[in-house]
């Protein structure tokens, strides 16, 4: 850094002006024409040389090493516009080899530098608190780095231009991890995730998204599944992308099975089985894709606790003042009677979820449960042979949803229903209701039809 020759100057022993001339050796003090330097040094043949202080008109200044006029050595920078220090080395006058630069906004670098300019390898900690160690091209992060962000992710990998590009690992603060290539600062190319959830993607990403993640649940098998009553039945369910392809590329989504039964409101007199619930466990109505309404029903499993569901009927109509009639028909009649501590019942059942394996699931050995407490479960059905063939089936909904806590990428799969009906054994014969049970019903029916569900 050249400096004008000419100026007041005074020298330090003894400190007077010396015709306007710089000091030629030892200390001295300088004050140059344009009065927006001043010096305050060692001097050598007339140059800055040893240690020194250089002050700005703007209240700028650097002190430390002088070599033959110029800022050259070990030094202090301060930048009164901006409010930027630098301690460090210097080369002709800028920020050259290693040192610390303090950013008045906040957040400080320490390492190499080119030019005044980030160049190298060092440690970058912004006014966020975020920190990078890593390579730095023309002030930027470039090459190799590992960043810590302030919400607690950490990135290890390759940059380009301060952004994420090329191969790098993204580990989450809430436990997801990426592995693969990057563009512009998001998962582009080949990766695979781990997410906190338990669902591993595998594949393709474009601009941040998986491209072949699933986008729907699908249930296979014929659009009204009939089963014979008591049999058990096996779904198998598969995660499906927008053009109907499995998505083979993602592993552990998590999914539960459940089960419904059809709710109607019931008139006076109809000619339909349904169940009557406890006013203590209504239920919101879950609307189906299939034009009808449904609430909770539970299922069984052979891992499930407890006797059979036919025997659990049986033990239950053994506590309950059944009707007259032959109790071997097809749905016999039977009240479940709830102990009066009994509270909202909410269906489940062991081994109700499973994850998902390149895309698919398969529940095995699922059954309907019997009627949970509070559920009084009703043949009303009017004489006569044309009605026989209403009570010969029963309406259910098989529902699988996407349960993975949290959610894979913040999205959640709409929930897939399966229209289930199931068939009486030996539909020949049907229970026989007593004229005052009869006109019991028909009154609560049409007290409170939204307790009645038909089946």
């Amino acid at each position: 850094m050249a400096f004008a020759s000419e100026g007041r100057a005074t020298s330090c022993m003894p400190r007077r002006e010396l015709s306007g001339r710089p000091p030629r050796d030892g200390y001295g003090i300088y004050v140059y024409p344009n009065s927006f330097f001043r010096y305050e040094g060692e001097w050598r043949g007339g140059k800055k040389h040893g240690r020194g202080k250089l002050l700005f008109k703007d209240g700028s200044y650097y002190e430390g090493d002088f070599v033959d006029g110029e800022i050259t050595g070990e030094g202090c920078r301060h930048w009164t516009l901006t409010g930027n220090t630098y301690t460090g080395q210097f080369v002709l006058g800028e920020p050259q080899g290693h040192g610390i630069m303090k950013y008045q906004a906040g957040g400080h670098y320490e390492g190499e530098l080119f030019r005044g300019l980030r160049e190298g390898h060092g440690c970058l900690v912004d006014a966020d608190g975020q920190v990078y160690w890593g390579s730095f091209h023309d002030n930027k992060r470039h090459g190799q780095g590992r960043m810590v962000f302030r919400n607690g992710d950490e990135y290890e990998g390759n940059w380009v231009q301060d952004q994420r590009q090329g191969h790098g690992m993204l580990r989450l603060a809430d436990g997801s991890t990426y592995e693969g290539q990057w563009h512009s600062g998001v998962f582009s190319g080949q990766g695979s995730m781990a997410h906190c959830s338990g669902v591993i993607y595998r594949g393709m990403w474009i601009n941040g998204h998986p491209m072949a993640q699933a986008t729907r649940i699908a249930i296979l098998g014929p659009e009204v599944m009939d089963i014979v009553q008591g049999s058990s039945l096996t779904l198998t369910i598969q995660l499906q992308q927008d053009n109907g392809e499995v998505a083979t590329s993602e592993d552990g989504r998590e999914l539960e099975i459940s089960a419904g039964v059809r709710y109607v409101q019931l008139p006076a007199y109809s000619e339909v089985s349904f169940f009557r619930v406890d006013d203590g466990l209504r239920q919101t109505p879950i609307q189906t894709p299939f034009g009808f309404q449904c609430i909770s029903y539970p299922l069984s499993s052979p891992e499930s606790e407890g006797p059979e569901p036919r025997a659990a009927l049986e033990s239950a109509s053994a506590h309950s003042a059944l009707p007259e009639g032959d109790p071997s028909g097809p749905f016999p009649l039977f009240f479940w009677n709830p102990l009066p501590s009994a509270r909202k019942h909410e269906p489940s059942c062991p081994g109700s979820r499973r994850r998902a394996e390149r895309g698919c699931v398969q529940f095995s050995d699922v059954r309907l449960g019997p009627p949970p407490p509070g559920y009084h479960a009703i043949l009303f059905q009017e004489a006569g042979p044309e009605a026989r063939t209403t009570g010969e089936q029963r309406e259910y909904v098989i529902m699988i949803r996407d349960v993975t806590t949290p959610p894979f990428l913040g999205h959640t799969l709409s929930m897939a229903f399966k229209h289930l009906r199931v068939l009486a054994r030996g539909a020949g014969q049907q229970p026989h209701v007593p004229s005052e049970d009869l006109e019991a019903l028909s009154w609560r029916g049409a007290q409170d039809s939204r307790h009645w569900l038909s089946l």
